[in-house]
């Protein structure tokens, strides 16, 4: 809470003015009647027109001024909300894009984009609407009713009936709706979530015919929402009629007794006028007040989801003051005894890994499905931390160097190819920003990439849609390979990355990859064996255990395991 106050004191200048602004306002609006009283009893009881048009005038000017004193403070107070939801916005993205992959799991992807979004919207609008009735709120209703006991302490006594009444009704609103607007919230992050599975998924779902389905599942998650808000805007509209039926019985109130009271010569009529208009204004602030008070439990909840992403801290972080390996030792790294789980898990995903691998040196990683190869290349850039042991780039603990330094070593290549809206050629250089045409164009050569961009109808400069759905995904793994040497970086981890490739452009690449990464260390997760047959040196895990290393031929007569992925994959002729 106090990040989200911070951000939104960073504008005291524009809010003290805006307030300024608004108290000028609240003062004018307290005046009117006053003067329009004047007019009645003064004016035009005894036909005194010279005092009807130069009181005229002077509430004309106090209305304009009102207006823009108002027109002012709104200005005011929409700048300062928008800047703070903007300033809200950038620094939960700032903070999100620091959380390790086990916050962003924890929160869940769609709940971030609601917070991101929806919360901090609802945030802005409460703002704004809080800094316009912060001052002229209970300057009207304190106002007003100072004014009013003025003109007819006795008639006072009819607001005295009144506004216990509309309070009560005010802390039950409270009370009623703040609990749905909560559920609220969290049933728009499950609809945010079906729906992103949806559109993510399509090709799955028409593959198997689960439209109709998934058109169930997206309508019920719909209806629990459409359910959960009708719920809350029911019982805030059950409200709202006792509300204005306690307002408009006071105002029926004070005419009755009012004219009572001027009948009997207790009161002029012009102030009876008057004392109306205060009672008008202190019940609509007091209006207002329930306005802000019902946007307040939704607004709180927004708030309390916020400064959770905001007040989270990620596992992984920099550490106070980062080491940095000397720059004569380059692509050196080394597991020691390393395990890890994942947050919640009972048993560990790896156990005690230890290996080295050198400049120059291509270590293959295979095994079965599920025994852990993705996961261990993942813990090299720090996208976990590790539970016992330690992992050493370049002889430095890689919890010992800041992410942004480690990560500037390392050219990674994910299982899932992905890449941004954008040219082919923003792609490639997103690997390095200052990477020239020439080198552009040299590292897609490299990755196999080159001859089916030229193809394209615009070459380089050729667009790539949301999610490349334009092309295919055999080409969003070279461009992904591209974009990781066009970095020339001291480590290569390729996760798998030549599964959409056919036999012969993987053959292909993988030739043309050996001189150019020759100087840096390489590691490759695969599930082919021909692709790692020629590795300077193959790990094979296990169920999350090492139980091989070496080169495929000491594996073949040491490594029972790996002589049985061998030859599941490859025929008699082959291994020959």
């Amino acid at each position: 809470m106090r990040t989200i106050l911070a951000k939104l004191l960073a504008y005291k200048r524009y809010i003290f003015f805006a307030l300024v602004f608004l108290f000028l306002a609240a003062i004018c609006d307290l005046m009117l009647p006053n003067l329009m009283a004047r007019i009645v009893d003064k004016g035009i009881a005894t036909h005194n027109t010279s005092l009807i048009i130069t009181v005229g005038l002077e509430m004309l000017g106090i209305s304009l001024a009102s207006a823009l004193c108002s027109i002012a403070a709104n200005y005011l107070s929409s700048k300062v909300s928008m800047s703070f939801g903007r300033d809200l916005r950038s620094e939960s993205f700032r903070k999100i894009t620091h959380f390790s992959l086990h916050e962003i799991d924890k929160i869940g992807t769609s709940s971030l984009i609601t917070r991101n979004t929806n919360d901090i919207q609802q945030m802005q609008m409460f703002s704004m609407f809080m800094m316009r009735m912060m001052v002229s709120t209970p300057l009207h209703m304190i106002g007003g009713i100072i004014m009013a006991v003025s003109k007819d302490a006795t008639l006072s006594l009819v607001l005295v009936a009144v506004l216990p009444i509309l309070t009560l009704l005010v802390i039950i609103n409270i009370k009623w709706v703040t609990p749905l607007f909560k559920t609220m919230q969290e049933k728009l992050d499950k609809v945010n979530r079906v729906i992103r599975e949806i559109l993510t998924g399509v090709r799955v779902i028409r593959a198997f015919n689960r439209i109709d389905q998934e058109h169930e599942r997206f309508n019920n998650a719909n209806i629990e929402l459409t359910g959960n808000s009708l719920r809350a805007f029911r019982r805030m509209a059950t409200l709202q009629p006792f509300t204005m039926m306690a307002m408009n019985a006071g105002i029926l109130a004070i005419i009755y007794f009012g004219s009572v009271r001027v009948e009997y010569g207790h009161m002029n009529t012009g102030d009876l006028m008057a004392f109306i208009q205060y009672a008008t204004q202190i019940l609509f602030s007091l209006m207002a007040g329930t306005m802000m008070f019902t946007m307040l439990p939704r607004a709180a909840v927004s708030a309390k989801r916020i400064s959770e992403v905001l007040s989270m801290e990620p596992d992984v972080k920099d550490p106070a003051v980062p080491k940095s390996p000397a720059e004569s030792i380059r692509g050196y790294i080394r597991f020691d005894n390393v395990t890890f789980r994942y947050p919640g898990a009972e048993e560990p995903v790896l156990s005690n890994i230890s290996f080295e691998a050198k400049p120059g040196e291509t270590v293959a990683i295979i095994g079965s499905t599920g025994s852990g190869k993705s996961t261990l290349i993942n813990l090299v850039p720090r996208f976990y931390d590790i539970e016992s042991g330690a992992i050493y780039i370049d002889g430095v603990d890689i919890r010992e160097m800041s992410q942004a330094d480690l990560r500037n070593r390392i050219g990674y290549v994910p299982q899932k190819a992905l890449l941004f809206t954008g040219s082919v050629s923003d792609n490639i250089r997103y690997g390095n920003n200052d990477a020239t045409d020439d080198e552009v164009r040299w590292a897609a050569k490299i990755a196999q990439a080159d001859g089916f961009i030229s193809e394209m109808e615009e070459g380089y400069d050729s667009y790539i849609s949301q999610e490349a759905t334009n092309i295919s995904g055999g080409q969003k793994q070279r461009i992904s390979i591209a974009r990781a040497l066009v970095k020339k970086p001291e480590i290569y981890i390729f996760d798998d990355s030549f599964s959409a490739l056919d036999f012969k452009t993987d053959s292909m690449l993988r030739a043309a990859l050996k001189p150019y990464t020759r100087n840096s260390t390489v590691l490759i997760v695969a599930q082919r064996v021909s692709t790692v047959l020629n590795a300077d040196k193959i790990i094979v895990l296990d169920e999350g255990k090492m139980v091989g290393i070496g080169t495929h031929k000491e594996l073949m007569s040491s490594c029972k395991v790996y002589h049985e992925i061998v030859t599941s994959q490859l025929s008699e002729e082959e291994l020959a």
